[in-house]
């Protein structure tokens, strides 16, 4: 019988419904073995590696880098090296993929029989997914010990019954480029390794200069004359979210904006004395929990005709990676210290920018940051995340004069923009937690 298993688009996430395959990490024909990366797939947020279960071999791959494909989607064909290439015809033409309508159950899973099955007994209490595979693998149910409710056999059990113990050959770690300083993504460092590209001579198009993965992708490719015209290049599936939610968001959200200029030199004086320093966002993050609290109005979604209010300020501070913007959430930002505020950004802003982060860890929130002050932008508006109701615009700290006790001195100045949904949060709300923001940071000990 030949052993063909269909490669499909997994599902992660209730509303994931396509993924990207971002680059092929082996080859068709080409063994592999368990626990080597086979494919890198990108959805919405993140880009996640696909690490083979077991020993095995692509015997036709079907999928193309950079392209997008549904969900159940025939990626690839598992099989023996060296089989038949009519049989895998015939297992392609006659694959069907799953219904995914419902993620996590046993029976959407996909199972597919190139060959004539043999004949089984179905004399045990058998799932249909679970029946079919075993039919394709012509084993006897009655010899598979179920685990289900009431000794039910699951697909796994069939899956299970039907494993061999790969057997382990230790390689040693895992060859890598020689270590450089160069300011590079996790991604762009693992296919610069891959492809035998140096960090060192490259120009980073990232924030701040750092080198991406489309900076090393570019480094592979041949340099196209000057005169060959612009380098078109098809947005990412992340970036294509992005276009759409602010697209949205600027055409059906009535944005109002409240500013205001809050003297910082005493905030910037408390942090130089603090050990260890947190950064001036996790103080502007801890500053906004507590406003919201005090001015509850804020801190809300907007959904369709509802708003919903939330009793602690989950804020989805905006941070850039090379794939675009994207939102990690402190909880309960009101509730917890700078220093414990300053300890969970750094790590989630480093999964973020290797796009390691959970879906419940950039998905929801009460309220967005945007900071661009690192980057030397002193004032800006910022465009309302959905279904959020605000979003706080923050500009680098420049010497201004203020009046302070009826003498002019010249000193530090932030400049904050408030951008409001006028459907759910009144002018007066949003100034009175302007009020409340500014006491609080001309008052860092408040802090």
């Amino acid at each position: 019988m030949t052993n063909l298993k269909a490669f499909t688009m997994p599902k992660w996430g209730i509303e994931m419904s396509e993924g990207t395959i971002a680059e092929w990490m082996v080859s068709e024909g080409v063994p592999f073995t368990r626990g080597q990366v086979l494919t890198l797939i990108e959805t919405d947020k993140i880009t996640n590696e696909v690490e083979a279960e077991g020993d095995g071999c692509f015997v036709r791959m079907l999928a193309e880098a950079g392209e997008v494909y549904p969900v159940g989607a025939l990626l690839a064909v598992l099989g023996d090296a060296g089989t038949d290439t009519g049989a895998i015809d015939a297992f392609v033409r006659s694959f069907k993929a799953a219904d995914t309508a419902f993620a996590g159950t046993e029976d959407e899973m996909p199972v597919n029989a190139a060959a004539t099955p043999a004949p089984v007994a179905n004399t045990a209490v058998i799932s249909p997914a679970a029946h079919a595979a075993a039919l394709a693998a012509g084993i006897e149910t009655t010899a598979v010990t179920g685990t289900g409710r009431g000794g039910r056999v699951s697909l796994q059990d069939v899956h299970q019954a039907t494993r061999t113990e790969p057997s382990v050959t230790l390689q040693g770690p895992f060859e890598q480029s020689p270590p450089t300083n160069a300011f590079a993504s996790p991604m762009a460092r693992r296919l610069a390794t891959i492809h035998g590209v140096e960090l060192a001579g490259l120009t980073g198009t990232g924030p701040r200069g750092r080198i991406a993965k489309a900076d090393v992708l570019a480094a592979t490719q041949p340099v196209a004359a000057a005169s060959a015209g612009p380098v078109i290049e098809p947005m990412s599936q992340m970036r294509k979210v992005i276009a759409r939610r602010l697209t949205e968001s600027k055409s059906t959200i009535p944005h109002f904006y409240v500013r205001r200029r809050v003297r910082a030199d005493r905030l910037l004086k408390l942090r130089a004395a603090a050990d260890p320093k947190p950064s001036v966002n996790d103080y502007l993050i801890r500053a906004c929990g507590l406003a919201l609290a005090e001015v509850p109005a804020i801190n809300i979604q907007v959904h369709g005709d509802e708003i919903h209010r939330f009793a602690t300020a989950d804020i989805a501070v905006a941070v850039a990676t090379d794939g675009g913007l994207i939102t990690p959430i402190i909880t309960d930002a009101g509730g917890r210290s700078v220093t414990d505020i300053g300890s969970a950004m750094v790590d989630l802003a480093e999964r973020a920018r290797a796009m390691k982060l959970k879906q419940h860890e950039f998905d929801g929130g009460s309220f967005g940051l945007s900071n661009l002050g690192m980057f030397g932008v002193e004032q800006f508006d910022a465009i309302i995340n959905p279904p959020h109701g605000a979003i706080l615009a923050i500009g680098a700290a420049r010497p201004e004069p203020i009046d302070d006790d009826g003498a002019v001195r010249v000193v530090p100045v932030l400049h904050l923009s408030l951008s409001c949904d006028h459907r759910a949060i009144d002018g007066a709300d949003a100034g009175r937690f302007m009020v409340a923001l500014a006491g609080l940071l001309e008052n860092p000990e408040r802090l």
